[in-house]
């Protein structure tokens, strides 16, 4: 799948990835139901590999 259009805001080091609407980049439709597809989600946790890829790491983080 590709991903295109959206905005990568950095915040000092960190960063989120914009769509058009709140939420669209985590599964979220414009009228607040769920989408199929999403690029992330709360609690996903990556790791960056030698060649710059996000890894999706299989265990989530769990806020206490």
């Amino acid at each position: 799948m590709i991903w295109m259009d959206y905005t990568i805001e950095q915040l000092g080091e960190n960063f989120t990835i914009k769509g058009d609407w709140e939420g669209e980049v985590m599964g979220i439709n414009k009228d607040g139901t769920k989408k199929e597809n999403y690029l992330y989600k709360p609690g996903d946790m990556f790791v960056v590999n030698e060649h710059g890829i996000l890894v999706k790491m299989k265990d989530k983080w769990k806020q206490n």
